[in-house]
């Protein structure tokens, strides 16, 4: 049995354009006799099956896009949400908010389900189970039906596509160095698992400040956390058996958490314990302490990552693979957490 071909494969083999491969096979009349019996007789020799992706051209416009998300406890989300309608409505396109709820079988369901026509393309950050299992074909496949994807915050490089991203290490290492210059050596780190991979990569940043100012990386001041439901005790451990100066959270839920436990230890926040967090939402901003934070700038990234899809949604070379990262830039916002 024939592997199944896609319209990209059919596109290479035959040096034309995905475009050409479509309107061939749909009989247009704006491709050459020749080259319509070519592509025909090439996708009936390889089997191949149009799908509804494959219509979902630029000549079939929705005008509607799709920002999958993993979650919406974290109000990073919300904001990147309000940024990619800012500039999808701009452009005269709807935009479509999916939940993954950090299931890799629900991003999957949505994807396949809203390729099928129903959009134009796709924005997402990835699930912690796609992450986990590293099982990325249902974004292989729509890629190479022709279809763009932009990713932002949790990537993958194992796909080819456009990128958003802030530089989480470099991020996190200057949340960390901001706690040594006050003078705080036994720092804590509040983390995800390492499959998660702005967790890892904040972790890292966290690690190389330490290194880089020859304090000893201490695995004990270094909590894990995979499940978000249930962890209080977790943060609660580190801080009865460790003596600390400051905790370093990757996230705003874990800094507020830390600051709820400290303070059902009798710790005073940041008379005794200085707190930094990630994110800059309203958890950080209406907390009491005000948090410490750094901001993602997370309207600024939607925006970006709707202009990339827009861009390649309406581009007219359609053979362009120059597939771009950007990079958002970070700020410490100093508020009351810390010292």
């Amino acid at each position: 049995m024939r592997r199944k071909v896609t319209l990209k494969q059919i596109a290479k083999e035959l040096d034309v354009s995905i475009s050409t491969v479509s309107k061939s096979l749909r009989n247009s009349l704006e491709i050459s006799e020749d080259t319509r019996q070519k592509v025909q007789a090439f996708a009936k020799l390889y089997n191949y099956k149009p799908n509804n992706i494959a219509l979902s051209l630029k000549n079939k416009k929705t005008k509607t896009i799709c920002i999958i998300i993993p979650e919406i406890i974290h109000h990073f989300f919300a904001t990147v949400i309000s940024g990619v309608e800012q500039v999808a409505n701009e452009n005269g396109y709807n935009v479509l908010v999916c939940l993954s709820d950090e299931s890799f079988d629900k991003e999957v369901i949505n994807m396949e389900m809203l390729a099928s026509g129903s959009i134009d393309g796709f924005i997402m950050s990835l699930s912690k189970e796609t992450q986990q299992k590293k099982d990325f074909h249902h974004i292989v496949e729509v890629i190479n039906q022709g279809m763009p994807v932009v990713m932002f915050d949790r990537i993958t490089n194992e796909i080819l596509c456009d990128k958003v991203i802030i530089d989480d290490g470099l991020a996190a290492f200057n949340a960390t160095q901001y706690l040594i210059d006050k003078g705080f050596k036994n720092i804590g780190l509040l983390t995800t698992v390492d499959y998660v991979s702005v967790g890892k990569l904040r972790t890292d940043g966290y690690i190389k400040a330490l290194k880089n100012n020859d304090i000893k990386v201490n695995e004990d001041l270094i909590v894990k956390i995979e499940d978000t439901e249930n962890f209080e005790h977790k943060i609660a451990d580190m801080l009865t058996q460790n003596k600390l100066d400051a905790i370093f959270a990757v996230n705003e839920l874990f800094a507020v958490t830390a600051i709820k436990e400290a303070n059902k230890l009798g710790l005073k926040v940041p008379q005794d314990i200085s707190i930094i967090g990630f994110t800059d939402g309203i958890i950080s901003k209406y907390s009491s302490p005000t948090i410490t934070t750094v901001s993602q700038n997370g309207i600024k990234m939607g925006a970006k990552a709707a202009q990339m899809l827009i861009e390649r949604l309406e581009a007219e070379d359609e053979e362009d693979e120059k597939y771009r990262t950007e990079v958002i830039e970070t700020e410490l916002v100093e508020r009351e957490s810390t010292k």
